[in-house]
């Protein structure tokens, strides 16, 4: 009896989320038309960037995705799967422990973005890429240490779980924590947002195997807002996979960037997440390498970076580094699964 109650109650966890999860895709699928029409009339073009962080031309950039800018394919759909995750989350799926957090970090992160992408989209073509970095940085800092201060302070969090040997207590430490996470995790996805259907399968990906984890957790409402924001992606990615009609923008890689942050820490899995979002890391790091290298020594030590851009400076086709990064990503995401259940995070 007590094995047939434990499939019962699973079923019906999964109905939910499948429901919630349906209702995103349904939502954006039906924003998308309305967001296409606004974006080719008001012309939403992304602004070519022409110089790196380091002050260099970007040549190599330009030069492999030329087309695109000439194709002058819109930006900010982002906002699509931002109001579809939203709408539904409100509607069906609010609860002040497992998706207060999660859902103001995509507003308050896709708020970022939005002024990063308007002041882009509006901006004169001098190669304007939008917000200055520090002020994005200020930006995602205090929004991380707002939201670490409302898990530490009204949801009681103190600690943080290592795999395999235990909870670590930090009290009021874990608010800066918090904040990394987020501040880490928004940077790392928006660096990765460079290839058609790229970002957008990575954050289905991870968020997937989140939903997972706080299932196993009994977070069934933490695990259906992962799975609306796999749902609402998945209309994104009917669109953006290549070639794409439109791009996410900062709007949406922000936003689902820092939310993936705060829905680590939520589920205690913050040491997992490295392992989950592999190849945010591999690209955020390859940035850093790269910037680093070219200030300290004065050489590249890749061609372009982040990595997917070395690789298609390589000769590797677009679609080819998109679906090798996803199979990768979905071996990684299988891992850190199993490494929750033996580690002691279920």
């Amino acid at each position: 009896m007590e094995m047939e109650q434990a499939i019962s109650n699973l079923t019906h966890e999964l109905t939910g989320n499948f429901v919630l999860s349906m209702g995103a895709f349904l939502i954006a699928m039906l924003l998308t038309p309305v967001f296409t029409f606004m974006a080719y009339r008001y012309k939403f073009w992304k602004k070519q960037r022409t110089t790196s962080t380091t002050g260099e031309k970007l040549e190599v950039f330009n030069k492999l995705h030329a087309d695109k800018f000439k194709r002058n394919i819109p930006t900010m759909a982002g906002v699509i799967f931002v109001i579809a995750i939203t709408v539904i989350t409100f509607a069906f799926n609010l609860n002040r422990g497992q998706t207060w957090l999660p859902l103001a970090a995509l507003i308050c992160g896709g708020f970022v973005g939005i002024l990063d992408d308007i002041i882009n989209v509006r901006g004169n073509g001098d190669g304007v890429a939008g917000l200055r970095s520090g002020i994005k940085f200020v930006m995602i800092t205090a929004i991380g240490l707002a939201l670490g201060w409302f898990f530490f302070a009204k949801l009681g969090a103190t600690a943080i779980h290592i795999p395999f040997l235990g909870n670590w207590i930090l009290g009021m430490a874990i608010i800066p924590l918090f904040a990394f996470a987020v501040v880490a995790t928004s940077n790392a996805v928006n660096i990765s947002d460079g290839l058609d259907g790229l970002a957008g399968g990575l954050l289905a990906i991870s968020f997937g195997a989140f939903g997972i984890i706080a299932l196993f957790q009994s977070q069934i409402m933490l695990s259906g807002f992962c799975f609306t924001v796999v749902g609402a992606l998945l209309s994104y990615l009917w669109f953006n996979v290549y070639p794409a009609r439109f791009f996410m923008g900062d709007v949406g890689s922000f936003a689902l960037g820092t939310s993936l942050g705060v829905v680590a820490m939520l589920t205690n899995t913050l040491f997992l997440l490295p392992i989950i979002g592999v190849i945010f890391v591999v690209e955020a790091g390859s940035s850093l390498i790269q910037i680093l290298s070219k200030r300290i020594f004065h050489k590249r030590i890749f061609i372009s970076a982040p990595f997917h851009q070395h690789l298609e400076a390589s000769g590797w086709p677009e679609t080819k580094v998109t679906m090798r990064f996803w199979i990768i990503a979905i071996v990684a995401s299988f891992i850190g699964i199993l490494l929750a259940l033996a580690g002691g995070s279920i």
